[in-house]
């Protein structure tokens, strides 16, 4: 069973994960087109996954995870941030989380190396979600814009 304690740590800490997150990805060269957008929407993005982080765990359900993601693919290609930066940075929110998780020192027993694997796990799943309905919609927009502007040069 998933410790409550290490995902009420993780949501009670968000605001902090999140501004760290963003203070990484402002510093990123591999991420210049973040350096760009508003703090208030890399703060809002973040802070709704880290806050939000029971509900994204443990609900079975891909389809919140299938809709925001496929929402943010579809806002990023708009903001033309190309689509290897916004896996970055949903790796880079991933391994920030993990991260924090390894040095929070909770881990006083078996039981909690348990409960800290088992989040691990979790955790990979919904990043590895995110990513997929991410790259499937930027690739299903880019596609769309693509055959958007063939027809407007051939009429």
């Amino acid at each position: 069973m998933l410790s409550v304690r290490l995902v009420q740590m993780i949501e009670d800490h968000a605001e902090e994960l999140t501004r760290g997150l963003i203070r990484d990805l402002n510093a990123e060269p591999k991420a210049p087109h973040y350096h760009k957008l508003t703090y208030e929407e890399l703060h809002y993005r973040t802070f709704t996954v880290y806050r939000n982080f029971s509900h994204w765990v443990s609900h079975k359900s891909e389809d919140s995870i299938a809709a925001t993601y496929t929402d943010l693919a579809k806002r990023r290609f708009a903001e033309e941030v190309p689509l290897e930066e916004v896996v970055f940075a949903l790796i880079s929110t991933k391994n920030h989380l993990e991260d924090y998780i390894r040095t929070a020192g909770l881990m006083d027993s078996a039981v909690e190396l348990h409960q800290e694997r088992e989040l691990h796990h979790l955790t990979e799943g919904f990043f590895d979600k995110a990513i997929y309905y991410t790259v499937k919609a930027y690739a299903h927009e880019a596609a769309y814009q693509q055959a958007k502007a063939f027809l407007k040069s051939a009429a």
